[in-house]
């Protein structure tokens, strides 16, 4: 279930593949999008927890993402 420590090869065209948390997020970013336009579409005001929702995992996508390609490659600097 966890991580087996084993690191994941990069394809041969060099770029660097998505974790599985980075396209979960991802995932939840755009419903959390779509249901916000309903939201409004309908009158609801609901739609600001949506939106707030959506910049949420929006930051979480980006920190698994950028996380991922720091572990890849350890030459690169964390903050960078």
């Amino acid at each position: 279930m966890g991580d087996t420590g084993r690191r994941q090869q990069c394809p041969p065209t060099g770029a660097v593949p998505m974790p599985r948390l980075a396209l979960y997020s991802l995932a939840v970013c755009l419903l959390a999008v779509a249901a916000a336009v309903v939201s409004f579409v309908q009158g609801s005001w609901l739609g600001v927890v949506w939106v707030l929702l959506a910049g949420l995992s929006s930051n979480m996508t980006w920190y698994y993402f950028k996380r991922s390609r720091v572990a890849q490659t350890p030459d690169r600097s964390v903050t960078g």
